[in-house]
């Protein structure tokens, strides 16, 4: 079902879908406890299904509309999603549209209770990361009757429309020169691999094309928590331990990478003759250390104000014939720790 297919679900849906009446369905939702057990169960499973949102500001506003722009985003201690926001926020400045921002920790479950809670107070439109998402948290968009933006990926079905960067494609592409530049012995090291898909999607790239290369990655270690660089020193260190003959270690994002950096250049290596490093995400708070780490921009604030403009032209015109689907293209900087192919 298309967009322009899509309507807001009333109580009556969830009515039909339950087989009991509005006011029942009514008293359920707001948790009044003259409700069987077996008829609330019914009825909480239908809506679910349906992803069904009730909405707190029922016969408030004509519109059934406010002037807020959900956007749910995983993390703000990431220095990634400040700069999406700024894109956004700069973008609806003099719209009368307010961004609020939920944030999930890479959590699928908390994903879903934010979500559920930001559609009930019926916002003009969502902007949220990535394209995995629960069934229910897919549900709820869908029936929400507004456009949703999806963004910093496009490798994947989009609920409405998508803005971002195909990470696939940016793993193959730092892969390729790594492999250009004559290293060998790879190592990789990544963080919240489990939970964070785009960061799973660029590693897949990576061995994709040093595959291609005939090469495969020697040593790989994958860590749960949160990005710093205590952690990619820690990490980088016990890797070099396990298999010193490494030439080159690329780090999922560049917080990582500039501990290691740091590690290496106190141990004396010589970087990049001996081993080169990259990393990922551009983050300009690095260009402060002793060498340029390697890095791969990632459009961010680019994706922030792309997405904020498509939305805006759904929300303005619902019928406007737009791409669901708008790719932006990274660059790679060399920096100081990789050589010239």
């Amino acid at each position: 079902m298309s967009r322009k297919d899509h309507r807001p679900l009333t109580l009556r849906d969830v009515s039909e879908a339950s087989g009991v009446s509005e006011m029942t369905v009514s008293r359920v939702l707001r948790n009044r406890s003259d409700v069987s057990d077996a008829t609330r169960e019914r009825v909480l499973r239908a809506a679910k299904q349906l992803g069904y949102v009730p909405n707190k500001i029922a016969g408030a506003l004509a519109s059934q509309r406010v002037n807020l722009v959900a956007v749910i985003i995983p993390s703000l201690s990431n220095m990634v999603f400040p700069e999406v926001l700024t894109g956004i926020s700069r973008t609806l400045e003099d719209t009368g549209l307010q961004p609020v921002v939920g944030v999930t920790d890479y959590n699928p479950e908390k994903e879903e209770k934010v979500l559920y809670e930001m559609l009930s107070w019926r916002p003009s439109g969502v902007i949220i990361a990535g394209l995995e998402h629960s069934d229910a948290a897919r549900a709820m968009l869908r029936a929400a009757g507004i456009p949703v933006v999806e963004i910093m990926d496009v490798d994947g079905e989009a609920v409405d429309a998508c803005v971002g960067i195909s990470h696939r494609r940016a793993g193959r592409e730092i892969g390729k020169a790594i492999v250009a530049a004559g290293y060998k012995r790879i190592g990789f090291m990544g963080t919240k691999m489990p939970m964070d898909h785009r960061a799973r999607k660029r590693f897949e790239g990576f061995t994709q094309a040093l595959a291609k290369g005939g090469i495969e990655v020697a040593d790989q270690e994958f860590y749960s928590g949160g990005s710093a660089l205590a952690k990619g020193r820690e990490m980088t260190e016990t890797m070099l331990k396990r298999t010193p003959d490494l030439d080159f270690l690329y780090y999922s994002n560049d917080m990582i990478g500039a501990g290691g950096l740091l590690y290496l250049l106190e141990k004396g290596y010589d970087v990049p003759g001996q081993i080169g490093l990259a990393g990922f995400n551009g983050v300009e708070l690095l260009q402060g250390l002793p060498k340029r780490l390697a890095t791969m921009d990632a459009c961010r604030a680019e994706i922030g104000r792309k997405a904020a403009e498509n939305l805006l032209q759904r929300i303005e015109d619902p019928e406007a014939d737009l791409p669901d689907r708008l790719e932006l293209t990274p660059t790679i900087s060399r920096g100081d720790t990789l050589r010239g192919d």
